[in-house]
């Protein structure tokens, strides 16, 4: 591995200069927001620059907040959903399955678009194709129709992130990074975090299409605005598409996931049309061809995702981080709700409101981390955040049992959620921050992607622990609910285990320095 000063080139036109857009800087100059160079009307430029960017972005978070938003929101539906579709368990987690997987395969491509169309168009497909998804779900007669639905929702939600991160990157200055990662981590896990919240309380009163009834006004308002609003601010150029790339990203990333899915539903019990093995031996296999032909691609440039990003060490440390991470967060997601409804016999809006104070503790703190970030770098926070995911994981895994205070469980929760505010934001900014400008697209696609591995990894690891414990105990003779309290305890236990590890990763996370190319400090 190389250290984090490697020099970005400008990103080459056809012509040999540096490619521009209207109102985007190339590499190497001022990008846009920078204040150029000269009198009182360059400084007036530079201000409307800035008041252009924040501007784009507010749009951008928005917007990213509410698709992300439903990536979770149907599991507290699922109950719901099999008796109102006349459908099995097992296929109404494909709604969820599905989601995932769609994501999983469109995420990747991303670095590709990113590069090849500009910032306006991008959005207005993402949020159309949001908005589609979310209309047609509403209206869904039967389950194919709602699924399909789904998988229109998920390809915006694949592209509206990578667009998110990659854009603030452009625009940002690093000495500012900070404060605006920790608004777009609220985005990343604040939304999820409080998918199954929303959905509990809009279950309690109304049909499971108010999901979609109450998102896709909001999502068209967001489209339109941004349609008029939304400026083109990044470069683009030419980049062919590697179609054999993207069949065995497809493969590989979906098959993985998939693969990791059906372990956990075996393991509780669900018939399987295939063995779960299989899939994930066709998505390794997949994903090992997929490295490496973006490594024999990346030197020409046409890589669909360039893995040169992880010659940065504070990259390829920091995707470590964000892997195990994202694997506590989606593993406690589905671990908590089953706890509080199968072992503490909480109903679905008692659990939503225990973890409310969590989600708004994180969705609090995590502008106050970015806050942070800029002033004193990462490393010291990133210790805090994996100390306190950790001692959160092995208090669940020892005080998570039959007859646990109701009051414990939020307590516990708001520790974790604590910890993950420290820990996403320099991960976040620190991670990108390492990489060549040129490689911005590359890289938010590679984080995205990582992302959605590692939560079906956490989903299926959890959910696995938790069904094999439990039906060990039932064939000792235990009690099904102590049983499945014993395999809440082995799933955390585990977490537990393997937050060690992103402790020891938290030291070696540093404050990448300003690399030429990057974004220099736009007015405010």
């Amino acid at each position: 591995m190389t250290n984090d000063t490697t020099t970005a080139p400008a990103v080459p036109s056809k012509a040999g200069r540096p490619a521009s857009a209207p109102g985007a800087a190339t590499a190497g100059a001022a990008p846009a927001g920078a204040a150029p160079a000269g009198g009182p009307a360059a400084a007036g430029t530079g201000e409307a620059d800035a008041k252009r960017n924040r501007l784009v972005i507010g749009l951008l978070l928005v917007s990213a907040f509410v698709v992300i938003l439903n990536e979770t929101i149907m599991s507290v539906a699922l109950p719901r959903l099999v008796v109102d579709l006349r459908v099995t368990a097992a296929t109404a987690q494909w709604l969820t399955t599905g989601f995932m997987l769609t994501m999983a395969v469109v995420i990747p491509v991303t670095g590709f678009l990113l590069q090849r169309f500009n910032t306006r168009p991008v959005f207005i497909t993402a949020m159309s194709l949001f908005s589609l998804g979310t209309a047609i779900a509403a209206i869904a007669p039967g389950f194919s129709i709602l699924l399909i639905a789904r998988v229109v929702q998920a390809s915006g939600t694949a592209i509206m992130m990578p667009l998110l991160m990659t854009t603030a990157m452009t625009l940002v200055a690093p000495a500012s990074r900070g404060r605006v990662m920790g608004n777009i981590s609220i985005v990343i896990s604040v939304a999820p975090a409080i998918g199954p919240t929303i959905s509990g309380l809009i279950l309690q009163a109304l049909s499971w299409r108010f999901m979609f009834v109450i998102v896709l006004p909001i999502a068209l308002v967001a489209l339109v605005v941004g349609g008029i609003k939304m400026k083109n601010v990044t470069v683009t150029r030419k980049s062919p598409l590697d179609v054999l790339s993207v069949i065995l990203s497809a493969f590989a990333f979906s098959g993985l996931l998939y693969g990791l899915s059906s372990v956990g539903e075996a393991a509780s019990g669900t018939p399987q049309p295939v063995m779960p093995i299989v899939p994930v031996l066709v998505g390794a296999a997949a994903l090992a061809l997929f490295v490496w032909r973006q490594i024999r691609l990346a030197p020409r440039g046409v890589a669909l995702l360039d893995l040169r990003t992880f010659t940065s060490r504070t990259f390829a440390v920091s995707i470590v981080m964000i892997a195990i991470s994202m694997l506590a967060l989606f593993g406690t997601l589905i671990i908590l709700p089953i706890y509080m409804q199968n072992v503490l016999g909480f109903s679905t809006l008692t659990t939503g409101l225990l973890l409310l104070p969590g989600g708004i503790v994180m969705g609090v703190l995590s502008p106050v981390v970015g806050r942070l970030y800029d002033r004193i770098g990462p490393t010291p926070l990133l210790v805090v955040g994996a100390v306190l995911v950790s001692g959160a994981l092995w208090a669940m895994a020892m005080v998570l049992r039959e007859g646990t205070p109701a009051f414990v469980i939020p307590i516990v929760h708001v520790i974790l959620s604590i910890g993950l505010a420290f820990t996403f934001t320099p991960l976040f900014t620190a991670s990108l921050g390492s990489v060549r400008p040129d490689l911005y697209s590359h890289g938010s696609a590679i984080l995205g992607t990582m992302q959605q591995v590692a939560g079906g990894v956490g989903t299926a690891l959890f959910v696995t622990l938790l069904a094999t414990t439990a039906a060990s105990r039932v064939s000792e003779g235990a009690g099904q609910v102590s049983a499945t309290a014993a395999g809440v305890q082995t799933a955390f236990l585990t977490g537990a285990i393997i937050s060690l590890f992103a402790i020891a990763a938290s030291f070696f996370v540093r404050k990448p320095p300003v690399i030429e190319g990057a974004p220099v400090p736009m007015g405010h």
